[in-house]
């Protein structure tokens, strides 16, 4: 039988810290749910692309922006901006930033 389920990333089962991002998460059903905070001045290709080892971020991103603003630059270099309340589907190969003097905070949904 069905049932309902239950979770708070305020209460993550998960947290981790990667350079200027924390990254809380949660797991339900088949899924993955991570609030990304990330300070400014966090850059993938400076906070975590020594640990990642590769020249860009090579991970597919579903994301949805709760408040600052995150800077996306493909490595075909197009580019977008994603302010509070955007979606975005991002394909792997991509350096991505906080924008401007606030933290970005994003829900990431993954599998």
């Amino acid at each position: 039988m069905a049932t309902i389920e239950k979770k708070s990333l305020n209460q993550p089962e998960q947290t981790q810290k990667i350079g200027r991002a924390k990254v809380e998460g949660i797991k339900m059903g088949a899924l993955n749910f991570q609030r990304y905070t990330a300070e400014p001045g966090w850059r993938w290709s400076k906070d975590v692309k020594p640990v990642a080892k590769t020249e860009s971020c090579q991970v597919s991103h579903l994301v949805y922006v709760i408040s600052g603003r995150l800077h996306v630059r493909m490595d075909s270099g197009k580019e977008e901006e994603f302010d509070p309340g955007d979606m975005g589907a991002i394909p792997p190969g991509h350096d991505g930033w906080t924008v401007g003097d606030k933290p970005a905070v994003w829900l990431e949904i993954s599998h």
